[in-house]
């Protein structure tokens, strides 16, 4: 149990860590700051198991479990992220 637990506790705050260093680089959407740590949490999460699976399936290697936090993170904040509302004047 604590094999997987550590791991995915580890991948955990590694994913709120980027997304906290992407709120702190002024990416947009920063009127709602505690989307970016709570997204990298969830793509910490994500990828732990996406790693997991990749590596029962075909023996991925270690490395690629912090480059997929990376990117999972900077796809939900960037391109797939949320969608900024524009502001209506009455």
């Amino acid at each position: 149990m604590l094999d997987l637990l550590i791991p995915l506790l580890l991948t955990a705050v590694f994913g709120a860590l980027i997304g906290s260093l992407c709120r702190l680089t002024r990416w947009p959407g920063r009127e709602r700051s505690l989307l970016f740590p709570v997204v990298g949490l969830i793509a910490g999460i994500t990828a732990f198991f996406i790693h997991l699976v990749l590596n029962r399936v075909t023996g991925a290697p270690v490395w690629w479990l912090p480059v997929l936090v990376i990117l999972q993170v900077w796809l939900w904040l960037g391109p797939l992220g949320p969608r900024r509302r524009p502001k209506h004047r009455e």
